[in-house]
């Protein structure tokens, strides 16, 4: 049994509201960074490493910088961190994956991260998280823990 919930450091909260609200209205990415847990424990993400996104149409798609996001990686892993997933924004919501997403989801067990920037005034900012099986993504409960 694979664990539901995803710890998230509020900092790393507060750092892809940052992120998703200054690229806006372009889709943001990149990798998140902290401990993968034994299969009946939670992942924690205590860093979000931003990476450029070079899809074709960045206002409705996202592409990982190829090195960017290796270089991302070998760093995580040099530092004795693990790769907990990635992170993509979806200017215009909704939080679940899209088609797109679904088609473009390579790394099995792994979180994904979907993040509705929303605005300073009016709209909320939402972070869900989905957990890719290889065939679906399953949903994760995101629970903000303080640093």
């Amino acid at each position: 049994m694979t664990s539901r919930n995803l710890l998230l450091d509020a900092s790393v909260r507060d750092a892809l509201r940052s992120h998703a609200r200054s690229g806006a209205p372009r889709e943001v990415c990149g990798v998140l960074i902290g401990s993968r847990a034994d299969p009946d424990e939670s992942d924690a993400v205590r860093d979000a490493r931003p990476v450029p996104n070079v899809a074709a149409d960045p206002r409705t798609h996202y592409e990982l910088d190829p090195e960017a996001t290796l270089a991302e990686i070998e760093a995580a892993e040099a530092a004795g961190d693990d790769v907990v997933g990635f992170y993509h924004s979806h200017p215009r919501g909704p939080p679940e994956p899209s088609d797109t997403d679904r088609r473009q989801a390579t790394w099995p067990g792994y979180v994904y991260c979907i993040v509705v920037p929303g605005s300073d005034e009016d709209e909320e900012f939402v972070v869900r998280a989905w957990r890719w099986t290889g065939e679906a993504f399953e949903s994760l409960t995101v629970e903000v823990v303080d640093d």
